[in-house]
């Protein structure tokens, strides 16, 4: 029914309110996924080990005591702490797990399946549920009893192989494979709840952290698979376009600058370089020659950049129309204007008080803003989860006594 003319739209809930997500996870690939659905709404009950939990609350204590990644991949669950190997405890996530809507889980390759909790098993006993299994390399193949972690699927993926420098090649700074896979099983998850709408069914769906990132390198694997060489390892240098590298500025910043096409080499030559003769030199008039020419070219850039401070750089490239950018650290990030200005930071709750956080990318504007809980301390649910499905307070502190639940 349409809205009356002049009548403000009503504010539409947040999409996955009213869906629940059991999420027996570790480390960063599952809980990455599991978060971005409970920022939309979703009640994820994360299923943590006894002793400790999630390996991942143990990486470091930067977060005012507590792990940066968990902080980063965790916020909005409820944690359920239980030993799984306990048939008590199995037994308690399998009557949450018939209750809900997603499972999900990155355990080691047959670990879910001996606890009967793999995909196959779980969607044959409840068509509706939608499963996810998330592994490092698949579930069939040569590969798939290999340990798989970031940095190990990186080379594996070939990421590592057109990053770095021409003498050395380094590893992506951020966990790329992990954040793929995550991503995918988001993405999955949102596709499957589509099609469960549809069908009234729901049913597996597989990421493998190989996979998710060997699609990431699209470009550079058509480019070698099709007839042409590899990307060169080229640190922040373009490996076929000039100039398009970081120039240091007299301040000591660095700014980033990219000349797209010959046109803007003009305007670059004019307005920056201010030696317009070079627009139309034979030796830098187009793209071929500017990078044939690398050397003297980025020499013609630097000279000049390195007289203005890096405010004066990127207002003079902004002025000129040629795309710029200034090279941050990340603590300059936490402080960049583009996102004090839209307002993107928020606090969330935690065991060791509010933590800035970054409200997530996806904006649906005229709904209610994603919904970012608290990172919970370890079984900081367990005993009302416990409840829910059924069990007593005496049988709840024998769980608690015997140490499968904590």
């Amino acid at each position: 029914m349409e809205q009356p003319t002049g009548q403000p739209a009503p504010q539409q809930p947040l999409p996955l309110a009213g869906i629940t997500v059991v999420a027996v996870e570790q480390a960063v690939s599952a809980p990455f996924a599991t978060r971005q659905l409970a920022d939309l709404g979703a009640r994820v009950i994360k299923v943590e080990r006894v002793d400790g939990g999630d390996f991942a609350r143990g990486y470091d204590t930067a977060a005012r005591g507590l792990a940066s990644h968990f902080v980063w991949c965790n916020r909005g669950k409820e944690s359920l702490a239980l030993d799984l190997k306990d048939s008590r405890g199995l037994d308690a996530v399998r009557r949450l797990i018939a209750d809900a809507d997603v499972f999900v889980q990155n355990l080691a390759h047959g670990a879910a399946a001996r606890l009967g909790l793999d995909a196959a098993t779980l969607c044959a006993a409840h068509p509706r549920l939608i499963a996810v299994d998330i592994s490092g390399y698949g579930s069939l193949g040569p590969y798939a009893d290999k340990r798989a972690y970031d940095m190990l699927v990186q080379c594996e993926a070939g990421l590592v192989s057109v990053t770095g420098t021409p003498e050395q090649p380094v590893k992506a700074g951020i966990p790329a494979a992990d954040i793929a896979a995550g991503m995918y099983a988001f993405s999955g998850v949102l596709a499957a709840l589509v099609r469960r709408g549809t069908t009234g069914r729901g049913g597996p769906v597989e990421v493998s952290m190989l996979e998710a990132l060997a699609e990431w390198m699209g470009h550079p694997l058509h480019h070698a698979m099709h007839g042409g060489e590899p990307p060169a390892r080229t640190g922040l240098a373009h490996a076929v376009i000039a100039p398009y590298d970081a120039y240091p500025t007299a301040d000591g910043g660095r700014v980033l600058l990219s000349v797209q096409n010959d046109r803007e080499w003009r305007r670059l030559a004019e307005q920056v370089i201010r030696r317009p003769e070079l627009g139309t030199d034979p030796a830098y008039a187009t793209n071929a020659a500017r990078a044939a020419n690398r050397e003297k070219t980025d020499d013609l850039v630097a000279r000049v950049l390195s007289t203005l401070d890096a405010d004066e750089a990127l207002a003079r490239l902004e002025q000129a129309g040629i795309a710029c950018a200034r090279l941050r650290d990340v603590h300059e990030l936490a402080q960049h204007p583009q996102l004090a200005a839209r307002e993107r930071w928020r606090e969330v709750g935690s065991p060791v008080g509010p933590l800035k956080a970054l409200l997530p990318p996806i904006t649906l504007p005229g709904g209610d803003e994603a919904r970012m809980g608290e990172v919970p301390a370890l079984g900081q649910h367990t005993e009302a989860l416990l409840h829910a499905v059924g069990m007593t307070d005496d049988e709840i502190a024998a769980m608690r006594r015997d140490g499968v639940a904590a």
